[in-house]
């Protein structure tokens, strides 16, 4: 096993094994079968380029070929910043054919993000788009390859094209993957700035995403529709990519959010499933074009990242009658809730659904970790066949984030639903859910600091009907100085950080609200920064 990963305690292993939950097989393997099975069928629809199910485990295995001849080898780790299209699915299975660790970076990372990937897993390639709108990519990883003497490759998409489409000779060695080795490392949303890497291993990630599958309705007939980041871990594996192809389904991918053009594309590939965050389902709720698409074919919206709002579901299914808004909780550390499509309505409408394994295991617990009564809200943990037992190379922090017996501390408070479904209600970690993309307030804090005219920072969420949260930064300046918010942001473009982490907002206080311990009071400044713009 990979120096750094926490192994599952055996006892749980071997249950998860005899359950036949764990295949032992690594996801080549898995997906091997797959290719051979649905061979002929179309799996992927990237704008003109449609590729059957032959075709990816043909191209996956040219290239990963040719990236053995490049000098990767097995148990690399490589970071691909690629935005959606064909070639990041041809090039996650090649990276799994030669048991290669793919790092789930997105497309709208910057400097601090990559250099931070790269150094905490000592990448050795990087994988990337020439340009996203007006962002050049090229500087930006030779300068992270210049600071990290592990990264030696730099493969830009123009390259990354040639390497799939080179011939390759000879065939692809027999390569030994342990699948309990990590297959891929999701990301943290980490509320100390610094992310943390999640080892997904083969079991556990093909058992994720094959026990999904049903609980989304996903058959051979089904058409997915992907316009989500691809490495986040919804889109990848819940179902997602993986649990539609272990289905024999279809998915087409979309390399943008624009309403019209997602109508479009759900009208001439009569897509049956549709993934969104609520922040995206009301931007296409309130496109007035939608009446002009054809959208009937639609059968489920699957939508995680945050709480939606019962009103926004109802509004799906009364302009789209044919759908279904499936709420899910789910995080990249494993864990999934799913609310059933044979829930009753009010079930439907009030929670984020109860776990998709038998095995998995839910406490609830107060702040000194006993189990608060029914109804009653406490914090989430839980540990199960596909949730992870440590972060990556970080046993100091796996110390106080997993139990003695193993269970994962969430930080999110949820309370049981008289159903057996749960309610979240919110978190414990100071983090900022912007569309779905956890902030670190820490992180950011940290940043404003380094302005000169800033003497004490807080960023604290605020309310958006559309993004459920926007980022408010609360500061206190120093004597005689002044800041704007377009000053902020322009300091804070300047740390080369993702976009999506720039707040939106600024107040300026004489003073924070501490609470009785001395410490500044959040949830004091929220209650203050929001009942300031009502």
């Amino acid at each position: 096993m990979l120096a750094g990963v926490v192994p599952f305690p055996e006892e749980y292993a071997r249950r998860y094994r005899e359950k036949g939950y764990w295949q032992d097989q690594s996801l080549a393997q898995e997906f091997d079968a797959v290719f051979r099975k649905f061979s002929s069928r179309i799996a992927l629809v990237d704008g003109e380029t449609i590729l059957s199910y032959e075709n990816i485990d043909r191209q996956s295995t040219n290239l990963a070929i040719n990236l053995l001849e490049l000098g990767l080898k097995p148990l690399d780790r490589v970071v691909p910043t690629l935005p959606n299209c064909a070639e990041f699915v041809l090039l996650y299975f090649a990276l799994q054919k030669i048991g290669c660790i793919p790092i789930a970076a997105l497309a709208t990372h910057r400097y601090a993000e990559i250099s931070q990937f790269v150094k905490l897993s000592g990448a050795v390639a990087c994988a990337y788009p020439e340009r996203q709108s007006d962002f050049e990519f090229e500087p930006m990883i030779q300068r992270v390859k210049q600071e990290c003497s592990t990264l030696r490759h730099c493969i830009s998409l123009p390259q990354l094209k040639k390497l799939i489409e080179k011939k390759s000779s000879g065939k692809l060695p027999a390569i030994r993957i342990d699948p309990t080795d990590p297959c891929i490392f999701q990301l943290s949303g980490g509320t100390t700035g610094i992310p943390k890497l999640i080892p997904r291993t083969h079991n556990d990630y093909a058992y994720n995403s094959r026990i999904a599958a049903p609980v989304c309705g996903v058959t051979q007939d089904s058409t997915l529709l992907l316009a989500l980041p691809i490495a986040h871990n919804l889109p990848l594996a819940c179902p997602g990519i993986q649990g539609y192809l272990f289905r024999g389904g279809k998915v087409v991918l979309s390399p943008t959010t624009q309403p019209e053009a997602l109508f479009s594309l759900i009208e001439k590939h009569r897509v049956s499933h549709l993934k969104v965050v609520p922040a995206l389902l009301i931007r296409l709720l309130s496109e007035p074009t939608i009446a002009n698409y054809d959208l009937s074919s639609l059968k489920l919206i699957q939508s995680g990242g945050q709480r939606m709002q019962p009103e926004v579901r109802l509004k799906a299914h009364q302009l789209i009658p044919s759908c279904f808004v499936q709420e899910n909780f789910g995080m990249s550390e494993g864990m999934l809730f799913f609310v059933r499509l044979d829930d009753p309505q009010a079930v439907k409408l009030e929670t984020c659904g109860r776990p998709v394994s038998p095995d998995d295991e839910v406490r609830l617990v107060d702040d000194e970790g006993r189990e608060v009564a029914p109804g009653e809200v406490g914090e989430l943990t839980c540990r199960g066949p596909y949730t992870l037992r440590g972060y990556y190379g970080v046993p100091e922090y796996n110390a106080k984030q997993f139990t003695r017996d193993g269970f994962y501390c969430s930080g999110d408070l949820m309370r049981r639903h008289p159903s057996g479904n749960y309610v979240v209600e919110g978190r414990k970690k100071d983090l900022i859910n912007r569309g779905g993309e956890k902030i670190s307030a820490e992180e950011i804090e940290n940043l404003i600091l380094g302005h000169p005219a800033v003497q004490n920072v807080a960023c604290v969420p605020v309310p958006d009907p559309n993004l459920g949260e926007k980022m408010c930064a609360c500061v206190i300046l120093k004597s005689g100085s002044t800041l704007s918010l377009s000053d902020l942001v322009r300091f804070l473009k300047g740390k080369e950080i993702a976009k999506f982490k720039l707040p939106e907002r600024l107040e300026v206080l004489q003073d924070f609200p501490v609470s009785t311990f001395g410490k500044v009071s959040k949830k004091a400044l929220v209650e203050m920064v929001t009942h300031a713009h009502r």
